[in-house]
């Protein structure tokens, strides 16, 4: 049993978190101002005859924001409250456990969107775990979590006896580090920018490393600003100048590729070394200018090695397999080529000379088209990593990982032909209740169970999330977290032979567990079980309204039969699919006897996910839990070609989009229509990107079934997006299938582009009559904002119904707190308007 207890001494690092807080200067009232009249008998009479004059012209003339309908303005209000509520959950990013001078602390990263100022907080929240003479364990929680003002990231050192703070307080100011114990600030470097830019702190690019000594951090950061030519009132000037004053100007120069879709702003991610002892940064040497770096770990010190190794992930910018000298968008695109590499750290002994060639970075997964997020066991003796080769190699911009493994050189010098093993290998289609395949976005820095060869992470796991182990010696594979639910589990920390994760659907907002393994307690090899146990949390307490509201909610993963199988399909691909469907407990409404309700069903809103290589689990989400409390059931579809199923079901959508996936959604709006659970003529649909693509091919290609829609960025036009979006590869795999690679060019030919368009929403658009919102961010490069309002404008040309939102400082996945807020109550007014 495990419970919590409530302000306990329990925060290690709560002195360094403590920030000045200053209350806002009282507005004063001016003497002249609308709101302050002397007290004189004619002042106030004027003064009432004012405000008479006001409310007549406000009555006469009542003045509407700008895009509100003013019938829907109460409701428009309304919703804006209770989303308000949703927003205010906070989200749990990362977690940390480590022991210290006052016995086993956790440490948890915790997020909460600041809509005033539009950006997202970041909390730290401290406990002390105590364990009980009965197996049992206390959470011991520090009384407030603290805001991390100006802060990038925090990293624990391995021992956790100190802590790395990542500070950039604006563009021209340098980059601070700052190194704490449990007591004080040890050490405070500051990086001027001629050095290098701000850190990665992305979760791709980054990389933030502790050596086993704690004396050097290794870490991922922007290369210098490159020089810029100079200008003043004779024109050029000669030489490299670091003049700033009013009579000189700096040119832009020769313009720079960059990594696409958030990364536009960005410069070269390189590799970096800080001496914690003297605050000296070095570049790490060896590194071809072409590479991208990223994900850096610490290779095993060994006696026998002459010098300190970093091992990374470099990405290179020359695509020569796709004939094309330009780096493509990275963001969420695990099909750009990429191998692990080792290089010399810069502070590794000079005085020993092994040759020039020696000090270039090694590649040491020259076999494999694709090789990131690199781990050794705790032993040091075999470094662990992730591959996307089947997206590399089939070009689908997310696919089913493999794991790989590699023993490391007992003298520490590594070498390109090390034998690289398969520990976890592509599946290509799973038997029912047998692992379907990996997919997971990254690994904890220390994910080992105390044997040291148990590796925990989280994986999609069909509509689910769950956490498994992967035993890398015998690459026998477990499902630890519970098998028989529809919750989703993200592990946070291992703790020796103690999990703490997070738990979640999308009917129940996150709760901590805490797992403890029966095979390492009682040191049983012929069975493993996990015993899971609730951690209540400061973070577990939620509004009586969103409690309330949620606890009418129930959850459903349903197998939907694949329409048309026939016998050319692969196996993969003729497997039912899966869709979450979440309903209210009551399908009558309250408002029944008052004729608001046909058929006895709440409407219904089809939600499609992205990608289209993506996935929606059922975890929870803010905005979901936000729209079925509007009283609407969701049918959530992961459609052929959705992650978690096998890569046979997933290669099977390439080349067949908006037929297949198309097909796939009908198949499941016309299951829950049969089972009787759907009103059919109150039926919505909510798409983002290729979501969105899914959303208005639906509208046009089946104009009689949806009464209202709602898209984000959606990919409408493929001829216009493939020249203007950061992965024209993209358009390309997506509509040719397996040869896309033959036909891929970065200036399409007529006859490319006719056939894109064919493929495109944008086609069945004569048929729509189905009213739609736009949602769309003006700063996104993956979808550019041209696609959407194309198709909105010829939507509205034709005399449709359409609103159109654009966000003039947002990216593709419209993120920025104010911009996701103002969306999803646009959505839920919209599909009130016209789904009722």
């Amino acid at each position: 049993m495990i419970c919590a207890c409530r302000g306990a001494t329990a925060d290690p690092y709560g002195h360094f978190l403590r920030r000045r807080f200053s209350l806002p200067n009282p507005s004063l009232r001016r003497p002249n101002s609308p709101l302050h009249f002397p007290s004189h008998p004619f002042t106030n009479t004027w003064k009432c005859m004012t405000r008479a004059m006001q409310m007549d012209e406000v009555h006469s003339a009542k003045e509407i924001p700008l895009g509100l309908d003013a019938t829907m303005e109460d409701e428009y209000a309304s919703q804006a409250k209770l989303l308000k509520e949703f927003t205010n959950v906070p989200t749990i990013n990362k977690g940390w456990i480590f022991n210290s001078d006052s016995g086993k602390q956790a440490m948890f990263s915790v997020g909460q969107p600041d809509l005033l100022a539009n950006k997202k907080r970041t909390l730290i929240l401290s406990s002390h775990i105590s364990e009980e003479n009965n197996c049992s364990v206390k959470f011991h929680w520090s009384p407030f979590p603290i805001e991390m003002v100006g802060v990038s990231t925090v990293v624990p050192s391995p021992s956790g006896s100190k802590l790395l703070v990542v500070r950039k307080k604006d563009n021209g100011s340098p980059m601070q580090l700052e190194i704490w114990d449990h007591s004080l600030l040890e050490k405070e470097i500051h990086i001027p920018l001629s050095v290098h830019g701000a850190l990665y702190t992305d979760g791709w690019f980054e990389g933030i490393s502790w050596n086993h000594e704690e004396t050097h951090i290794a870490y991922v950061a922007e290369e210098p600003c490159p020089l810029k030519p100079t200008f003043d009132g004779f024109g050029y000037k000669k030489g490299v100048s670091s003049d700033k004053g009013c009579g000189s100007w700096k040119g832009q120069g020769e313009w720079e590729e960059h990594w696409g879709e958030t990364y536009s702003d960005k410069r070269q991610p390189a590799l970096f070394v800080v001496d914690i002892n003297s605050g000296e940064v070095r570049a790490v040497e060896g590194i071809t200018k072409s590479l991208s770096v990223g994900q850096v770990v610490w290779a095993p010190s060994s006696s026998k090695a002459l010098h300190k190794y970093l091992v990374f992930v470099g990405w290179s910018s020359d695509n020569d397999f796709l004939q094309t000298k330009r780096k493509l968008g990275i963001k969420y695109c695990y099909n750009r080529p990429c191998a692990l590499y080792a290089v010399r750290s810069p502070f590794s002994d000079t005085s020993v000379g092994i040759g020039e060639d020696s000090a270039k970075a090694v590649n040491l997964t020259p076999s494999l088209s694709s090789a990131f997020f690199p781990r050794f066991s705790p032993d040091g003796k075999v470094l662990v990593f992730l591959s996307a080769k089947t997206a590399v190699d089939t070009g689908a911009h997310s696919a089913t990982n493999s794991l790989h493994k590699m023993e490391w050189p007992s003298d520490g010098n590594p070498s390109s032909s090390i034998d690289i093993v398969d520990v976890v290998p592509v599946v290509l289609s799973a038997d029912d209740g047998c692992l379907p395949g990996l997919y997971c976005s990254g690994f904890l820095n220390h994910p080992w169970l105390s044997d040291g060869y148990t590796l925990i992470l989280s994986t999609v796991w069909g509509s689910v999330q769950a956490i498994v182990s992967i035993n890398v010696s015998s690459c026998k594979i477990s499902r630890i977290s519970p098998l028989e639910t529809s919750y989703s589990w993200v592990v946070l920390a291992v703790d020796g032979d103690n999990i703490l994760a997070v738990c979640s659907s999308l009917i129940d907002p996150p709760q901590f567990k805490y797992g403890s393994s029966l095979e390492f307690k009682e040191r049983s090899i012929s069975s493993i079980a996990w015993d899971w146990f609730g951690v209540v949390s400061p973070l577990s307490r939620y509004s009586e309204k969103i409690k309330s509201l949620l606890s009418t909610l129930q959850l459903n993963i349903m197998k939907i039969p694949v329409p048309g199988a026939s016998e050319e399909m692969s196996g993969g691909a003729k497997k039912p699919f899966e869709a979450i469907f979440v309903s209210h407990s009551s399908s009558q409404s309250k408002d029944s006897s008052k004729g608001s309700e046909k058929n006895g069903c709440n409407p219904l809103i089809v939600v499609l996910h992205g990608g289209p290589h993506s996935v929606t689990v059922s975890s929870y989400s803010k905005s979901l839990a936000f729209l079925s409390s509007l009283g609407y059931n969701l049918l959530i579809v992961n459609y052929r070609g959705s992650l978690g199923f096998g890569e046979e079901a997933l290669q099977s959508l390439p080349g067949k989009i908006g037929f297949q996936d198309v097909q796939d959604v009908l198949a499941a709006m016309d299951h829950v229509i049969q089972l009787g659970i759907v009103d059919p003529s109150r039926v919505a649909v909510l798409g983002g990107s290729h979501g969105g693509f899914l959303s208005t091919h639906l509208i046009g290609q089946a104009p009689e079934r949806f009464a209202g829609a709602a898209v984000r960025n959606p990919v409408c036009n493929l001829s216009l997006m493939v020249g203007t979006t950061d992965i024209p590869d993209w358009c390309y795999v997506e509509t040719y299938g397996k040869e896309w690679k033959n036909f891929f060019t970065e200036a399409p030919s007529a006859e490319h582009l006719s056939l894109l368009y064919e493929k495109s929403p944008i086609s069945h658009l004569s048929k729509v009559k189905t009213p739609t919102l736009f949602l769309l961010g003006a700063q996104d490069l993956r979808v550019p904002v041209s696609n959407g309002l194309q198709y909105a404008r010829a939507l509205k040309e034709k005399g449709g119904e359409v609103k159109v939102i654009v966000f003039p400082n947002d990216v593709h996945a419209i993120e920025k707190p104010q911009s996701d807020f103002e969306s999803f109550l646009n959505i839920g007014v919209w599909f009130k308007k016209y789904c009722k």
